[in-house]
């Protein structure tokens, strides 16, 4: 165990974390940069002066739980947090399951552009999106958080069918189960990507032909044409951003400049998700 090296990575990555990061109130008045070691400790599930003695390096050797904890606390990604097992004198194993914070600068990055973006994790969860990418898609505010997942859309409803067509969604339901195969060997401990292949298998019969091939790969692209109910055709070119150290990616639809597609979805960055509707 290395105590002065874990002491100074608590105290750096402690001090690199906002409250607004982990969801707390920032408050008027702060002394110390980033969050406090009571905060991090409540986090943690852990007593402030067991984190404070680790962080001064004299606490005794952290159990996996507790460095668990410390990296769900810190916000830590998968790299950090195989250094901070390994610091203190562990070896870091699988990731419990994909990472569903989504780094700050891609939550700007997606606000400010002019083109439909989200964010997917490992499991295909669609973790973060701007307008346009709920207007092209679906309004993924108005699903509860375990629908918001294109698989789920894929497989347990018709509407990717409806945006994209049978052969498109034939292909990209090989491809994605290939992806979902891979993932369950990265994060074979995590309790919710178990739990959608097995609502994936039990409620799909397409999918679970497709899952017993044991096909596996990491799917490269989702370029499709988009039939949207209220613009008509749309050819998109996909672009998929790999952050890696999260296992994310950011998927942006683009069109050819000058483009139909392209007007296509300039009236889509104007209507947004109310229903066009024709006169009488």
């Amino acid at each position: 165990m290395d105590r002065d090296g874990l002491a100074e990575f608590l105290r750096v990555r402690r001090e690199a974390l906002q409250p607004t990061d982990v969801g707390l109130p920032a408050g008027l008045r702060r002394r110390t940069p980033g969050l406090r070691r009571e905060e991090v400790a409540s986090l943690a599930t852990m007593s402030t002066d067991y984190y404070t003695r680790l962080e001064q390096g004299r606490g005794p050797r952290p159990s996996r739980a507790v460095l668990t904890g410390l990296a769900r606390a810190l916000r830590l990604s998968n790299d950090e947090r195989g250094h901070l097992f390994r610091l203190a004198g562990e070896q870091p194993g699988p990731p419990p399951g994909p990472s569903v914070e989504v780094r700050t600068g891609v939550l700007r990055m997606l606000a400010r552009l002019d083109v439909p973006g989200l964010v997917l994790d490992a499991k295909y969860d669609v973790l973060a999106w701007n307008p346009l990418a709920a207007a092209l898609i679906t309004d993924f505010s108005a699903l509860p958080p375990r629908d918001r997942n294109l698989l789920r859309l894929r497989f347990l409803t018709d509407r990717q069918t409806e945006l994209f067509g049978e052969q498109a969604t034939r292909e990209f339901a090989r491809d994605a189960a290939a992806d979902l195969r891979a993932a369950t060997s990265t994060y074979p401990n995590d309790p919710a990507l178990a739990q959608l292949v097995e609502d994936l298998v039990a409620g799909s019969p397409e999918f679970a032909e497709i899952w017993v091939r044991h096909e596996v790969g990491r799917q490269q692209t989702l370029c499709q044409t988009i039939f949207h109910p209220q613009v008509g055709r749309i050819d998109v070119i996909c672009e998929v951003l790999v952050v890696p150290e999260r296992d994310q990616r950011v998927v942006l639809y683009t069109a050819e400049p000058g483009s139909a597609s392209e007007q296509a979805i300039r009236l889509l960055d104007v209507i947004g998700l109310q229903e066009l509707t024709t006169g009488p």
